[in-house]
């Protein structure tokens, strides 16, 4: 979705900064990570309707707030969507009724956390792109999650290398069902992203799902 989570080009927001060096600033921030770690384990929803709780903010609170705070807006959302809590648990932070889930063990969050997810699926069709092929990003604006940033839509690149087939992110967070899509990293000249004033012969690499793209 076109939403104010999409920052990549954007001009005013300053440089990056990079004078952090604590995983956490503050102690309710690790607290809304492992919530957010814990919750995600009770299987009621993945990892791509989790990014898109997170985009679904107010674009001005967006922007106002913490990524941390993001974080605890999109767990907020989704606990409530899922029945989990009601609206009036959430703004009370009392519990009105015994969940019937049950938490992963500590034994089972190691598990989980030391294996991880694995994205691949199997081909199910050829991929349509060659190596080297001229490719264009389409324009299209959906009002779910994407994973095709703003700035390179309706920009050609050349195929530059194919990753396999891989769950099609936008389709796991709008259903929750692993389609396969073939993914691809797409050359990009920085010119033409970002005219004449980027750095002169420097390219930019960005990871496409085939849905992405079209013939330029």
């Amino acid at each position: 979705m076109n939403g104010a989570h999409d920052l990549g080009g954007k001009h005013g927001f300053g440089p990056i900064d990079q004078s952090q060096k604590e995983n956490f600033a503050h102690q309710w921030e690790e607290t809304v990570f492992g919530l957010t770690l814990g919750c995600g384990m009770l299987g009621q929803w993945n990892l791509d309707q989790s990014r898109f709780a997170r985009e679904c903010t107010d674009p001005a609170e967006y922007l106002a707030s913490t990524y941390y705070e993001h974080w605890l807006h999109g767990l907020e959302l989704l606990l409530v969507k899922k029945g989990i809590i009601t609206e009036a648990e959430l703004q009370s932070g009392k519990s009105a009724c015994t969940s019937q889930l049950t938490a992963a063990s500590p034994q089972k969050v190691s598990e989980i956390l030391s294996t991880g997810a694995p994205t691949t699926l199997p081909e199910h069709k050829p991929a349509r792109f060659k190596l080297n092929q001229l490719v264009r990003v389409k324009t299209d604006n959906p009002k779910s999650h994407t994973r095709a940033p703003a700035y390179i839509k309706g920009i050609c690149g050349t195929i530059n290398h194919h990753h396999g087939t891989h769950i099609f992110a936008d389709e796991h967070a709008r259903s929750g069902t692993k389609t396969p899509e073939h993914l691809y990293s797409v050359r990009f000249s920085a010119t033409d992203i970002w005219g004449s004033e980027a750095e002169p012969d420097s390219c930019v690499y960005v990871d496409l799902f085939e849905p992405y793209l079209t013939e330029c």
